[in-house]
């Protein structure tokens, strides 16, 4: 009971929103009716329940014109439900989609906002595979939270509408056994508790460990699609290395994870479907062997007896909610947890920009990005650099340098607000924009023109603008692309996408660029003449380069290191311009 109060409280929490969000009209109308019409499909059910009885003793009795009168009623009432059960499902998939949707802008907002899709990999969370998060298992929770809830609707109804009715036909035709009669109030009631009763009991005893079984399945077929993914985002690499046998090794192993545990669904599920489906063979006969006792006995006619068994088959099946639905509960339970975990994930990786002991990023009046009592660290608590007092002046050329695993790039993660590891403050000008490029940037897949502007829309270019920046960064040659779709990350050498990274800083003027070895790819004079273009088309940009190359001194007005300080590394001026960087840490 508590798993099940649990449970309940998770669906509640995941699936409330949508219901008081401002598409809470559509969703509660459409809602209403899809209930509305399964009472109404109910309630048809239960004139079919007494039409059986007149039909069927009208059978018995050869009255013709009462079975012509009841065929006129039963194509009355078949025609109703057909109708009613056409605009159901259509109801029903409008409001899927309306909800699917809903709730699929809301996770891509949350998982995407404030860098938490970032924040939440370093932290290195449970919830792995995100897409499928999003793509699959916000379409299965609204597709089987209705399935499931209107038909535990419809069941509870079903129950309560024929019980009286099963009630009654127990005193019509009582319970007969070699002849004699047994009065037991409403034994036709107690006989379809008992049998549904055994039979959610066994379900349940065989089918319970599917549910981990379902929930390791999904994320064990996720981990391989996301693996033939990688595959395929870095075939040039392992084409080079000749790394094709190793990685069908690895494909291999993950998929055999599937395999494995799908043989473990199989041998369950083979053991729950002998369950089911034996328990629903035995339900078709089972009424009839109750009445025909009474029957036989001549207590009842022909009519009653089909009524009292339609009757009792919709007890026994109302009954048998759990066990006719056990394989959907069970999926359902696994997808719950996993856009639980995934819930909890992205919420953990907000509060982590919020707590106390992390970096505090705001804005001043100055002109000047200042760090105060800065300690940045790894995600496992270990200190990295520390900087206090150090400023990256306005309109000032400054490169960064260090040995490699020192944290330059991490320095440049905080400054952007994206690292949450470590304490103190960083001050930003009030308004400034920012821009920092890594060394190898990232291009959405679509037209060049709109890779290149990236994130900016449509727009907020023209096309002789871009045409511009790419002729400045010496790739002219792509001018007349700018319409062409592809996946721009793998058409283009890493020296090309360095070259349009530039492009995007010439477009978008940041007031400050950080250039996290975005020219390494280039030789030596590219790399200068695209230093040039920086300083001649950006002059009142700050900007801060990592680099190794000697020949970046000649671009940059001061010289910053990351040197060894005990645990950690501290920025120092470089030598020759202590006096007048001011960059003492």
């Amino acid at each position: 009971m508590n798993n099940l109060r649990s449970l309940v409280a998770i669906v509640w929490r995941i699936a409330i929103p949508y219901f008081r969000s401002e598409d809470k009209v559509a969703g509660r109308s459409l809602l209403a009716a899809v209930i509305a019409i399964e009472l109404a499909l109910v309630a048809i059910d239960v004139l079919v329940n007494q039409w059986q009885a007149r039909f069927y003793n009208a059978l018995q009795e050869y009255n013709w014109d009462s079975f012509i009168w009841e065929i006129g009623v039963f194509v009355v009432l078949a025609t109703t439900f057909i109708v009613l059960a056409v605009y159901q499902l259509y109801l029903n998939q409008w409001l899927q989609i309306r909800w699917r949707q809903w709730m699929t802008e809301t996770y891509l907002r949350h998982w995407l906002g404030n860098a938490n899709h970032y924040r939440m990999q370093l932290k290195g969370d449970a919830a792995d595979n995100p897409d499928q998060r999003i793509a699959d298992d916000v379409k299965q929770f609204v597709e089987q939270t209705l399935f499931i809830t209107i038909n535990l609707l419809s069941s509870v109804v079903t129950l309560a509408s024929f019980v009286v009715v099963l009630w009654g036909l127990s005193e019509a035709a009582p319970l007969t056994l070699f002849g004699t009669e047994y009065l037991i109030p409403g034994y036709l009631v107690w006989a379809a508790l008992f049998y549904a009763i055994a039979g959610t009991a066994l379900t349940h005893w065989i089918g319970s460990p599917l549910v981990n079984l379902n929930f390791e399945q999904q994320r064990f077929e996720a981990d391989f699609r996301f693996n033939l993914v990688r595959v395929r985002e870095n075939s040039e690499q392992i084409a080079v290395l000749r790394g094709e046998t190793a990685e069908q090794h690895l494909l291999s192993n993950r998929y055999g994870r599937v395999v494995h545990n799908w043989y473990q669904i199989m041998s369950r599920t083979k053991r729950l479907t002998a369950v089911t489906s034996g328990y629903s063979q035995v339900a078709t006969i089972f009424p009839y062997v109750i009445v025909a006792p009474a029957y036989f006995a001549k207590k009842v006619q022909l009519g009653g007896m089909m009524q009292t068994a339609s009757a009792f088959s919709s007890v026994q099946r109302a009954l048998s909610f759990f066990v006719n639905t056990y394989r959907t509960l069970a999926e359902w339970r696994s997808t719950v947890a996993r856009l639980d975990g995934f819930e909890m994930s992205i919420d953990s990786a907000a509060k982590l920009s919020g707590e106390p002991q992390t970096i505090d990023v705001v804005s001043h009046a100055g002109d000047s990005i200042d760090l105060t009592q800065l300690l940045l660290k790894l995600p496992n608590g270990l200190p990295l650099i520390a900087a206090d007092g150090f400023s990256i002046r306005s309109n000032e050329r400054t490169l960064l340098t260090g040995p490699s695993g020192a944290g330059k790039s991490t320095l440049f993660r905080a400054i952007a607000g994206v690292w949450p590891f470590g304490s103190g403050a960083i001050s930003v000008p009030a308004h400034a924009k920012l821009m920092m490029l890594p060394q190898r940037p990232y291009f959405p897949i679509g037209p060049l023109k709109a890779a290149i502007i990236y994130p900016a829309g449509a727009d907020a270019f023209s096309i002789d603008q871009v045409k511009e920046a790419l002729v400045a960064v010496g790739l002219p040659l792509l001018a007349d692309r700018l319409e062409e779709d592809a996946h721009w990350n793998r058409t283009l050498s890493l020296g090309e996408q360095q070259r349009l990274g530039i492009a995007r800083a010439l477009l978008h003027r940041p007031d400050y660029l950080l250039l996290d070895e975005a020219t390494a790819s280039l030789d030596e004079p590219s790399e200068a003449k695209l230093y040039r273009v920086i300083a001649g088309r950006l002059p009142q940009t700050t900007v801060v380069s990592i680099g190794h190359r000697s020949t970046l001194h000649d671009f940059h007005d001061r010289k910053v290191e990351l040197i060894r300080d005990g645990d950690r590394f501290s920025l120092r001026a470089a030598p020759a311009d202590v006096s007048s960087s001011g960059a003492e840490s």
